[in-house]
């Protein structure tokens, strides 16, 4: 008998606590007191049964408890191991890290958020109150549009003021661009992993979705030929630039490869563009290449923050502009006022590019702590973007994956929520930013790696 079977002994013989439970608890006082370590190989069932005097069925007991607390791996043909396991997070509330939703991360930057601040209150005091209280016109005023025209030109240097609509949030404008170039039924080309939410507006709206499978320069232009042919879709939907979720971008070849065959079969092409403006370098936007053709869309919520419900959407034209704007006032009557003035003030003061400085720099830091953690397992990520595809080359599923770590208390998203054709591969998107502080992060991208190192029966992952 060993020194810890010996302590092990003692305490049980001790202890009124049903002894498989109080087998566990014991685990875990071990390795938090360093008597256990990561990888140390603990004895066979029927092995600690016997040094234990206690039946073999309480020692299963026990090791299965200790596996559903994430303590031990037990391996076929190799023994049960001390997984070494990071402790679950307690964040913020009571929450966890909290990596499904893509928000940007928030600089705690002192001098910025007072300037953001000051800004929000001069909106307040400099505005007449009761004129941002009442309706105004669909698009926003003179002063908002040329705030927009202002926020896309490093995109898009060619926009009248005819073409462009400040409107309530990317989402809303692809519910009423889908709506308004499909009838339920009809079809729209999308990537084979793609945006979630382009699938919910589809399901509402009754459109089918043909998904474009993906090589490593974008969606496959041979595809999309081939469905502008024989399947007659209504518009192509992509996210070219740092995507959501494989952060992959489109070449520029492989854009003015889409654009020429949009362009031949006179297909609208949606531009969601949300993430453009973090990388340094980036290709030239469709809209450029296809201009008679493209909405192009962007707007803060990846760059400043989810809550500012403001997208700027350059349109082909004065014509698609004013259809676009009549699909949007039957379903949101208009962009909040008063977020359209703190936006304009915040792009005319210089203060939202300063905000995107800032999300870039954390994004750098944090897309550093990642490469530390899961660089040795293939992770596609960008620098100065906040969310990174985590392929699954384990002994883990990717359903079985991400329910370990929600039980842990780290929310990650399994990538049958992006996929359009019915494939989705194994893996899953992890957000580094929202409300978590680089040490939660960090610590969240640690228990990540562990649990990749140390992968638990796959029949105790799901809770």
């Amino acid at each position: 008998m060993t020194k810890l079977t010996q302590h092990w002994q003692k305490r049980l013989e001790a202890s009124p606590k049903p002894a498989y439970l109080l087998l566990a608890d014991l685990i875990a006082e071990d390795i938090r007191t360093g008597r256990l370590s990561a990888r140390d190989q603990l004895p066979t069932l029927r092995d600690l049964a016997a040094e234990l005097r206690l039946n073999y069925t309480t020692v299963a007991r026990g090791y299965a408890e200790a596996r559903k607390r994430g303590l031990i791996d037990s391996r076929s043909g190799s023994g049960t191991f001390i997984r070494g396991v990071s402790p679950s997070l307690p964040l913020r509330g009571g929450g966890g890290a909290e990596m499904t939703m893509n928000l940007p991360p928030e600089p705690q930057d002192a001098a910025l958020i007072e300037r953001m601040s000051m800004s929000a209150s001069r909106v307040m005091a400099e505005a007449g109150l009761y004129d941002l209280l009442r309706y105004q016109d669909f698009g926003g005023s003179t002063r908002d549009r040329e705030a927009g025209m202002q926020w896309i030109r490093p995109r898009v240097p060619d926009c009248r003021l005819d073409q462009m609509l400040v409107c309530p949030g990317i989402h809303s404008v692809l519910t009423a661009l889908f709506s308004q170039l499909a009838r339920p039924g009809e079809l729209i080309c999308v990537e084979a992993l793609t945006y979630p939410g382009v699938k919910a507006i589809a399901t509402q709206l009754g459109i089918q979705l043909h998904a474009l499978p993906l090589d490593e320069e974008g969606p496959m232009g041979e595809s999309f030929e081939h469905a502008c042919k024989t399947l007659k879709p209504k518009a192509l939907y992509c996210n070219p630039t740092l995507n959501n979720p494989t952060t992959a971008t489109i070449s520029r070849a492989r854009r003015e490869a889409l654009a020429d065959i949009a362009l031949r079969y006179a297909i609208p092409i949606i531009e969601d563009d949300a993430y453009a403006l973090l990388p340094r370098q980036v290709p030239p936007a469709i809209a450029t290449m296809a201009p008679e053709l493209t909405y192009y869309i962007t707007g803060f919520s990846k760059t400043l923050g989810a809550g500012l419900r403001n997208a700027y959407v350059r349109t082909p034209g004065a014509r698609q502009s004013q259809r676009l704007a009549g699909a949007l006032r039957a379903t949101t009557v208009m962009a909040s006022p008063i977020t359209n003035a703190l936006a304009t003030l915040w792009v005319e003061d210089g203060t939202a590019d300063a905000m995107l400085q800032a999300i870039r720099n954390e994004s750098t830091v944090r897309q550093a702590l990642a490469a530390r953690h899961l660089g040795a397992h293939n992770v596609a990520a960008q620098s100065e973007g906040f969310h990174l595809w985590l392929p699954l080359t384990s002994a883990w599923s990717t359903v079985e994956f991400a329910s370990y770590l929600r039980s842990q208390n780290v929310g990650v998203v399994a990538s049958a929520a992006f996929s359009t054709d019915g494939s989705p591969p194994e893996a899953v998107r992890i957000c580094l930013g929202g409300p978590m502080s680089r040490e939660e992060c960090d610590h969240a991208l640690r228990l990540i790696a562990d649990t990749l190192a140390h992968p638990r029966h796959p029949h105790a992952t799901v809770m």
